[in-house]
């Protein structure tokens, strides 16, 4: 019974069991799929209760790292997307998937993830919330910019954007205000792995199909989240080893250039378009899961 609970409260082990389910029983996928919305919210809000009030008092102080977070989430994992899609990609609506991908910010989990992996805790925590202040103006850009404006409505993307952004960091504010954050500690991570929980089984399981089918569409969708998070994070913590960064922060560096905030890219996918277009969302998930426990692995060997 310890061993259960145990598993349950563990990240790695419900990933991997929402990964399951979404490939060997999809059956509830067309229920959970308007659960992913409002899961996506209350995990955001769990998350971000993380962010003390104090963080914003001295905001020139993170100026810096707020910016670095927006050059490493979106000027240079943003375009190596994009660019990648472009030359790979011919299925307009894996194009619109990709393009949603690349204009989120950072995975909440870089904040734990950094943590784990021993790296710039500071860093990591500005240049996340730099990247979720910027993307309120750079996701809109993005995807107006590089989506037809027929395909979907912009005002749409917007407001749910302000849903899972604006919203759940108002709330966690409420929440520690009101002295609640110490009370939901012992419950929030399991709670919020429980949420993509939701997230991953529903886009997994729409795309259960395709994904066992490992057609000619797949493999270039695989290809580009390979590249994008093993091929750029060694490349990012080799050019920044040249500089003689410390390996903190080169580790949070590598987190916030090869995390994107996959659940959020595969909500505005189901909300806006279709099953097909949360497909790079699901299969980047995947090879997500593979990478966070492969940098736990080098990390006990550096």
């Amino acid at each position: 019974m310890t061993l259960l609970k145990s598993l349950l409260r563990n990240r790695n082990a419900i990933f991997l069991l929402a990964l399951a389910a979404g490939l060997g029983f999809p059956a509830v996928t067309p229920m959970t799929r308007h659960l992913v919305l409002p899961a996506l919210a209350l995990a955001m809000a769990l998350s971000t209760m993380e962010i003390g009030n104090d963080f914003f008092r001295k905001p020139r102080a993170l100026l810096f790292p707020a910016f670095l977070g927006i050059i490493m989430s979106y000027i240079i994992l943003g375009n190596i997307i994009i660019g990648l899609a472009a030359f790979m990609i011919r299925d307009e609506t894996i194009w619109t998937g990709f393009i949603l991908l690349a204009s989120v910010p950072p995975a909440v989990a870089v904040i734990p993830f950094s943590g784990f992996l021993n790296g710039n805790g500071p860093l990591s925590l500005a240049g996340t919330v730099g990247a979720y202040l910027g993307g309120l103006v750079i996701m809109p850009l993005i995807a107006v910019g590089l989506l037809s404006s027929a395909a979907f409505d912009p005002l749409q993307l917007f407001m749910v954007t302000l849903e899972l952004i604006i919203l759940p960091l108002c709330v966690s504010r409420i929440l520690i205000r009101e002295r609640w954050r110490e009370r939901i500690a012992p419950y929030r991570g399991t709670v919020t792995n429980w949420c993509f929980f939701i997230v991953l089984y529903a886009l997994v399981g729409l795309n259960r199909d395709i994904i066992l089918g490992w057609t000619t569409t797949l493999l270039p969708v695989a290809s580009i989240a390979f590249i994008s998070m093993f091929i750029l994070g060694f490349l990012i913590d080799w050019i920044s080893g040249l500089f003689h960064l410390p390996r903190e922060t080169r580790t949070s560096l590598v987190l916030l250039g090869t995390l994107k905030n996959q659940g959020l890219a595969g909500g505005l996918a189901l909300t806006l378009f279709s099953p097909e277009a949360a497909l790079p969302a699901a299969v980047t998930t995947m090879i997500m899961i593979v990478y966070i426990i492969w940098l736990d692995w080098r990390k006990r060997w550096d």
